[in-house]
């Protein structure tokens, strides 16, 4: 006598994964048409250039977002925090430029990425050795961040000194064989990001503990440093940002950074990774970060809804993919 089996179909799941891969490109490549269908001008070579190049400041941080939200957590303080790194990197530049010259650019994006990634250790610290939750701690942190450079700018503009205007332009409204430094250095942190989370045991570690915290402990993975890891790996991102952020207007305001959170966040979640963690797409935020760009961008070319309801439209839509996550993700 045999008893008959029955086996789950492997294929039909990595259908359903390769569509969830896809969705947030396919959804991109839908936007991109009805650009070209609402204005022409859309495609004009010179608007996508603009288009991508924008959106490089937060594809940067949205990267970094991508390894805290992976792990479970959540930072609402980036937009202060880049803002916080601006005026500090700002700051010295001046200081130093009467007595190195140019040099101080380099001097001061070093500065920049300790800053930022000693703001991200900070938040870390406070979520996993004190114990409390991160939308609580980023919340606070996004208050402290703002008002501090605030305070730095004494409620108006902190402008960098004018020696180094020219020099350091070049970094974001330059190219190598026509392709922006930003762009450049998005591409260069996204596969830095990529081998990290893909490739090596910290990213499987990550995501186990975005995934089932008590599962990860007794696997032997140190839940907490692995956790401030991710939130130094945002500061990180958010310094760098703050970098190539720097010459586009050569200054920060105590608005500079102001709702990008919200941006950061959205790109991630519509790029397919799991708000409540455990899994990261790298390659689905960058291309909700281009989603979010093109419909500004379309906003603003077709007359049809006025730019000032961008905010609102990013809104909608991060309720709509949590909708869609919370519908289709059975996991």
């Amino acid at each position: 006598m045999t008893t008959a089996t029955t086996t789950l179909a492997p294929v039909d799941d990595g259908i359903k994964f390769r569509w969830a891969e896809l969705a947030p490109f396919i959804a991109l490549a839908v936007i991109v048409v009805l650009g070209v269908l609402v204005n022409p001008n859309f495609a004009a070579p010179t608007n996508i250039l603009n288009v991508v190049t924008r959106s490089a400041f937060i594809a940067i941080i949205a990267l970094g977002a991508t390894f805290v939200i992976s792990s479970g957590g959540l930072d609402l303080s980036v937009g202060s925090m880049l803002a916080f790194v601006t005026g500090i990197m700002i700051m010295a530049m001046n200081y130093l430029a009467p007595g190195f010259g140019t040099w101080a650019i380099p001097m001061g994006a070093v500065l920049a990425l300790v800053v930022g990634s000693l703001c991200g250790l900070f938040n870390g610290l406070i979520i996993t050795v004190g114990r409390i939750e991160p939308f609580i701690v980023t919340l606070g942190t996004m208050g402290i961040f703002r008002a501090l450079i605030t305070f730095m700018t004494n409620g108006g503009s902190l402008p960098i000194d004018r020696s180094l205007r020219e020099a350091y332009r070049p970094v974001y409204f330059g190219n190598i064989f026509g392709i922006p430094y930003p762009v450049l250095i998005t591409a260069v942190i996204v596969l830095l990001g990529a081998f990290l989370l893909y490739k090596t045991k910290y990213g499987r570690r990550l995501t186990s503990t975005g995934s089932n915290v008590e599962v990860a402990r007794f696997s032997g993975v140190n839940v907490a440093r692995v956790r401030t890891i991710a939130y130094v790996v945002q500061g990180f991102c958010v310094a760098v940002a703050a970098i190539c952020y720097v010459p586009r207007l050569g200054a920060v305001t105590p608005t500079t950074g102001q709702l990008w959170e919200l941006q950061v966040i959205t790109a991630v979640v519509i790029g397919g990774t799991v708000l409540r963690g455990g899994r990261g797409r790298i390659g689905g935020t960058i291309a909700g970060v281009l989603i979010l760009e093109v419909i500004a961008n379309v906003m603003v070319l077709s007359d049809m809804v006025s730019e000032y309801l961008v905010a609102a439209v990013q809104g909608a839509i991060i309720i709509i993919a949590m909708l869609a996550h919370r519908f289709t993700d059975n996991r």
